[in-house]
């Protein structure tokens, strides 16, 4: 057996000495690596872990090693030291393998924004975005003049070019020249309605085939999407996917943005009174729905004319546009009430004069009751001839003596325009009667007064008892 150590050989209160020989110089060589590792972690800025509980191998370490990891760390400088500055790509490297800056693409979504006009090169119009940024506008956007420099102008970021480093715009509501690289959710487009298909139409976009729902063709329902093939519209994108050339754009969602916005701008200049243009966008059995720039109303059937109104489609159609003022607002739950007959003259105004007390007339009898018979006299004036008037004798029904659609002469025996109310009779009058009111002449002058008595009347039973006794 080897010879043991013996106590004696270790003095007490110093470490142990370690193994000479060969097993010393990797000992001292691990020792300043780990020397190492440790100040490079702290010139990084890294925290440096924490310190390993003592082991057999700490105990082994005396002066002579510590003094070889002194002369192994002099000289060493650790800010001279680059280990810890990461190498930085360059730009190009980073972009995405489609060559897009995300960066630039992320601002795209925060909608439009004001840029000031620069100048105008060639077929574009430079506009100043702020913050050391410019972008383009095509002048063919422009409708009309084109803004002079130093004017502002409503602009929408469409994509950044990163090998010109200048950031394409387009108006707010016009369309980009589509290729599948620009082709996003969110972006306005021009799409040609080629031809129909099942639940919708194909749309061509920039020589790209695209699909657009017949739900999403316009606002109202569309019952067949043929009468829209050939036209030009523009559209907003709701899907694109270059890799299964799958391409879905909506009108509708395009037409709701421009609807909203100019809604809220007219709700600030709405006032009751006010005669406004709007389009009929719906017709019920109670009235119509008429959008005056982008603000929905109601206009009852009974405020269409003066005239009664049996079917909305008698006087107005969906799409049809037309002149309305307005009798009501509720600006608390947005709703609005149009009138349409306060638009034309009425025949009340002259009610009195064309039908004077007594006057004999023909009129249509448009419906019956049971106290009696409406009758016609001219378009938006009717009378009403009383169940007693219907004739001398006495009438259980109505309809023994008249019948709507009839025509008949009545007689005017009061008129009150205010109430717009005519009272009519179908008796005639007797011909004496008739020469009592032919010879009162409202117009005449009053007879003069009667002279006044000045011998008593004399009447009663003279000197006979009013009271006589029984038996006289």
């Amino acid at each position: 057996m080897p010879d043991e150590p013996t106590n004696a050989s270790i003095t007490p209160g110093s470490p142990p000495k370690p193994p000479a020989g060969p097993e010393r110089a990797p000992l001292a060589r691990a020792s300043r690596d780990a020397a190492v590792d440790e100040a490079m972690e702290a010139a990084m800025g890294r925290p440096t872990a924490p310190p390993v509980a003592e082991g057999p191998l700490k105990k082994q370490w005396d002066a002579e090693l510590e003094a070889e990891l002194e002369a192994a760390l002099s000289g060493f400088d650790p800010k001279a030291f680059d280990v810890a500055t990461p190498a930085r790509r360059p730009r190009a490297e980073r972009l995405p393998a489609d060559g897009r800056d995300r960066g630039q693409e992320g601002r795209q979504g925060q909608g439009p924004r004001m840029g000031k006009v620069i100048s105008v090169r060639g077929r574009s119009l430079f506009v100043d975005l702020g913050g050391k940024s410019e972008g383009v506008v095509p002048l063919d956007q422009f409708v009309g003049e084109v803004p002079a420099p130093g004017s502002e102008i409503e602009v929408v970021v469409d994509h950044f070019d990163r090998s010109e480093g200048i950031v394409h715009l387009r108006l707010k509501g016009s369309a980009i020249e589509a290729d599948w690289s620009n082709l996003r959710q969110g972006v306005i487009v021009e799409a040609k309605i080629t031809k129909t298909v099942k639940g919708g139409v194909e749309v061509d976009v920039d020589g790209i085939r695209g699909f657009m729902p017949i739900s999403q063709i316009d606002l109202n329902r569309v019952e067949d999407g043929a009468d829209y093939v050939n036209q030009k519209v523009k559209a907003i994108v709701t899907e694109a996917n270059p890799r299964e050339k799958n391409l879905v754009v909506s009108r509708r969602e395009l037409l709701e943005q421009e609807r909203a916005e100019l809604r809220e701008k007219t709700w600030l200049t709405l006032e009751e009174g006010q005669i406004r243009e709007g389009v009929v966008r719906s017709v019920k059995p109670f009235g119509a729905f008429v959008d005056v720039g982008g603000v929905d109303g109601l206009l009852p059937i009974g405020e269409m004319s003066w005239v009664r109104v049996a079917q909305v489609e008698d006087v107005i159609r969906a799409g049809d546009k037309v002149q309305v003022k307005i009798l009501k607002i509720d600006r608390e739950a947005r709703k609005l009430t149009f009138g349409l007959k306060q638009l034309q003259k009425n025949p009340w105004d002259d009610a009195e004069d064309n039908y004077s007390r007594g006057a004999t007339l023909t009129g249509k009898v448009t419906k019956i009751m049971e106290f009696g018979a409406f009758v016609e006299l001219e378009p938006g004036v009717e009378g009403l001839i009383h169940v007693s008037e219907l004739s001398p004798n006495r009438v259980r029904r109505i309809a023994d003596v008249v019948q709507p659609g009839q025509e008949v002469e009545v007689r005017v025996l009061k008129v009150e325009a205010d109430v717009r109310r005519i009272s009519l009779s179908l008796i005639p009058l007797p011909k004496d009667q008739v020469v009592e009111e032919e010879a009162e002449d409202p117009d005449a002058p009053p007879p003069p007064p009667k002279p006044e008595r000045k011998v008593p009347l004399k009447g009663g039973l003279g000197d006979r008892d009013p009271f006589p006794k029984l038996g006289s």
